[in-house]
């Protein structure tokens, strides 16, 4: 770059950092915190039991400080959306809308995923395009569509500009010095910190406490008949192997087994590639989402096309087309055409209520996750 345009570069990004500055001075909103910082240690328990004592890297000051980037509008270009307009805590860190609004009254291209129990998981999105947390958080802050902010730089002017972050930035890192790595830590721990494994199945499993009858007929149907298993297994229920109910040993899988993702024929002419933007031969294919408060967490698949657990039901039921890439658990091993599952409506209510047990109330209230900003 020539002196003269670096020169200008630097002179604009003074004028926009002067500029929030004086925004910052007559409507700044500090987060509230608790005197003593929240702990962050995982809450390891039910499915997760297995997990006891290790240590995933997370800082009490560390995830504080990940939690107010999380919630701060100002990561945006326009300081009007954070991580947490479109990851509701109430929701199971979901959002209610079929696409979330971004800046300048745009629209997400894809549904947003819920969080929760991300701190291990290699294939995030919906096409996969992230292997860790630490190149998660950070992508939707540059998106054009969700916060804008293209220019890291900028970002790092905006945080430094905004007084409450000193404290936070000696807290957890030993100095005040604000970079986009420490920015992407520190979401990252409070991402990773995100762990619910208290619902009624994690109970049934620490405890043996059981489900009612209903919900009971609905886990049947979901390790039997219904097959949900196979793409559903795992503590969090979006693995293709690995735990599996004891009372119902596993099936073999099809395409795909091997990676948490699959095909499951939503159209029978794909109107979105998924993961076929990086090898063609994974176009409609998406991740496999994991099914922990999938009762709160609609409307479903990465275009949020069912807006409700009952037409999710119906899809796998009746309603699967023969889509290119279908995953072959879909399809008849002796014909080759899609299944139909022939559920009775009882089978289905009683699935919809075993998907109700998956939920974690304590989750959803928890102090350490909720909007430091919110009045």
């Amino acid at each position: 770059m020539k002196p003269f345009q670096t020169l200008l570069s630097l002179c604009l990004l003074f004028v926009l950092v002067s500029c929030q500055e004086d925004s910052f001075k007559t409507k700044i909103e500090y987060p509230v915190l608790p005197e003593t910082s929240y702990s962050y240690k995982p809450n390891w328990g039910g499915m997760h039991s297995h997990m006891v004592g290790q240590d995933l890297g997370i800082t009490d000051a560390g995830a504080t400080l990940g939690r107010v980037l999380f919630y701060d509008k100002i990561l945006s270009i326009d300081n009007t959306v954070s991580c947490g307009s479109c990851h509701l805590q109430s929701i199971g860190f979901a959002d209610q809308a079929r696409l979330s609004d971004g800046i300048d009254n745009q629209k997400t291209d894809r549904n947003a995923p819920p969080i929760s129990n991300l701190y291990d998981d290699n294939l995030l999105f919906w096409d996969g395009r992230a292997t860790s947390l630490n190149d998660l958080v950070l992508q939707p802050v540059r998106n054009h569509k969700e916060m804008g902010m293209e220019n890291m730089e900028f970002l790092v002017a905006k945080i430094k500009a905004a007084p409450y972050y000193d404290e936070l930035f000696s807290k957890a890192y030993g100095s005040n010095e604000v970079t986009s790595d420490r920015v992407a830590d520190a979401m990252t721990q409070f991402v990773k910190s995100m762990i619910g494994c208290d619902s009624e199945m994690d109970r049934l499993q620490v405890s043996g406490q059981p489900l009612s009858p209903q919900a009971e007929a609905g886990r049947n149907v979901f390790f039997g008949k219904g097959s949900c298993y196979n793409c559903h297994s795992g503590p969090d229920f979006n693995d293709r192997g690995g735990f599996f109910d004891p009372f119902f040993p596993p099936n073999g899988g099809g395409f795909g087994w091997a990676q948490d993702i699959a095909d499951i024929g939503l159209d029978k002419e794909y109107t979105d590639v998924g993961m076929g933007v990086f090898d063609q031969e994974l176009v409609g294919v998406f991740k496999i989402p994991s099914l922990r408060n999938v009762a709160l967490t609609a409307p479903y698949m990465h275009d949020g096309r069912f807006a409700t657990l009952e037409e999710v039901i119906n899809h796998y039921d009746s309603g699967i087309n023969k889509s290119p890439n279908l995953d072959d658990v879909f399809k008849s091993w002796d014909t080759g055409e899609t299944i139909r599952l022939g559920l009775s409506e009882e089978e289905k209510s009683s699935l919809v209520a075993f998907l109700h047990t998956l939920t974690d109330e304590n989750y959803m209230n928890d102090l350490r996750f909720s909007d430091p900003f919110k009045k």
